[in-house]
């Protein structure tokens, strides 16, 4: 008769051979979120990425389940949506008193692009707020500040202290070789649901779009991405993961995404990082005028060779814009518009080296990219002829925000 023992060893040798097989045909999974080692990571990203998931080695791309597409979607998205963090502000706003109460201001997403806790946002998602308060992908919640501004292309730095907590940060990538067709992937909180993904593809570049204070913002990624309020700030992502556009504005006649959502190219912020870093806003070029832009009254009344243009009301006394021979209005022929006062006479700025001058926006525009002590070319009108002064330009000191 056969022993209990031998009955019981026996059951034990199935058991262990029925384990291994199934370990061969992957049937048991480790725990999602294995960790691979450097070797495994420096291999095929998109076949590790794959291991993580399906949890046994040797199981190739084609027979994850996933598609080649899936796999790279899901590669960002584990990647670097714990760089994106959620941002909301409190502004002062004044009861009947006239005393200072604090409201729920606005929200939107940030790029962590570096360790220190830096991060890149809209200028409009941290405008006049007076506290800032960034969450983390796990919950953590930090209060931060605003380290700098720019109204003309709509980004901010802000800044908290992470302590000893670990950081994943984003890599700033290239828009200069962008194609429209080209893949993309958002990640923000829209409408406060944190660390959404959403992809798309570049449908369309260079696109100059005004914002809601009149100024124009150049060069702009069209994509068809979904982006949604909340969206704002958050990264735009090529299939590397790397950082090529910050969101910030929806075209929609609804309020919702419709499939044209326009992203700051990375370049703009690489430019204009180090700056808003060092000195909280960025060093620009300036002529230092008053500029009034015309309007079809103000043409009628004085009279004017053109129907667009700057008008210069008064230029500062000593300037560079006076050394080169610009010419404000004259103080005995002053009219008031609204709040401003206007000397007439001056000179009227139709354009900036090639770029032409119809508006004050293109005014700005013209000198977004300048840098104290360039040398431009301003064509301007007098007596009805048009002639060119080369300007130095200033640092500006004052805000278009």
């Amino acid at each position: 008769m056969i022993s209990r023992s031998n009955i019981l060893l026996t059951s034990i040798i199935v058991l262990l051979i029925a384990i291994i097989l199934l370990m061969g045909i992957g049937v048991i999974k480790t725990t999602p979120g294995t960790e691979l080692t450097e070797g495994e990571q420096s291999g095929d990203v998109a076949v590790a990425e794959v291991l993580v998931y399906q949890g046994t080695k040797g199981v190739a791309a084609e027979d994850s389940g996933f598609t080649a597409n899936e796999i790279e979607n899901i590669n960002v998205y584990e990647r670097y949506n714990r760089a994106v963090v959620n941002i909301t502000t409190e502004v002062l706003d004044y009861n009947w008193f006239l005393e200072p109460v604090p409201r729920k201001g606005s929200s939107g997403s940030g790029s962590i692009f570096d360790e220190r806790g830096y991060v890149l946002t809209n200028n409009h998602v941290v405008e006049n707020a007076y506290k800032v308060n960034i969450t983390l992908a796990d919950g953590t919640f930090f209060g931060g500040e605003v380290v700098g501004t720019d109204p003309e292309n709509d980004l901010a730095v802000i800044r908290f202290d992470p302590g000893a907590h670990p950081l994943v940060t984003i890599s700033f990538g290239s828009s200069d070789s962008l194609r429209v067709g080209q893949k993309v992937l958002a990640i923000g909180n829209p409408f406060a649901f944190e660390r959404t993904l959403t992809t798309g593809i570049i449908s369309g570049l260079g696109r100059p779009l005004k914002n809601d204070k009149g100024i124009i913002i150049r060069n702009l990624i069209q994509t068809d991405a979904s982006i949604n309020p909340g969206n704002s700030g958050g990264p735009l992502l090529n299939s590397n993961g790397e950082l090529i556009g910050v969101n910030t504005m929806i075209y929609t006649p609804s309020g919702g995404s419709v499939g044209i959502g326009f992203a700051v190219p990375v370049a703009t912020a690489r430019r204009i990082v180090p700056d808003l870093m060092k000195y909280g806003f960025v060093q620009r070029g300036w002529i230092d005028i008053d500029p009034i832009p015309l309007f079809p009254s103000l043409v009628r009344y004085a009279k004017l060779p053109v129907a667009q243009g700057v008008l210069v009301s008064r230029v500062e006394p000593a300037s560079n814009a006076a050394a080169a021979g610009l010419r404000g209005g004259s103080p005995n022929q002053v009219v008031r518009s609204g709040d401003s006062i206007i000397y007439l006479g001056g000179d009227i700025i139709v354009g900036i080296d090639d770029e032409p001058v119809a508006s004050i926006g293109d005014f700005y525009a013209a000198l977004e990219q300048s840098r104290p002590g360039d040398v431009m070319r301003v064509r301007v009108i007098r007596n009805r002829r048009e002639q060119t002064l080369n300007i130095t330009l200033e640092t500006r000191t004052r805000s278009t925000g």
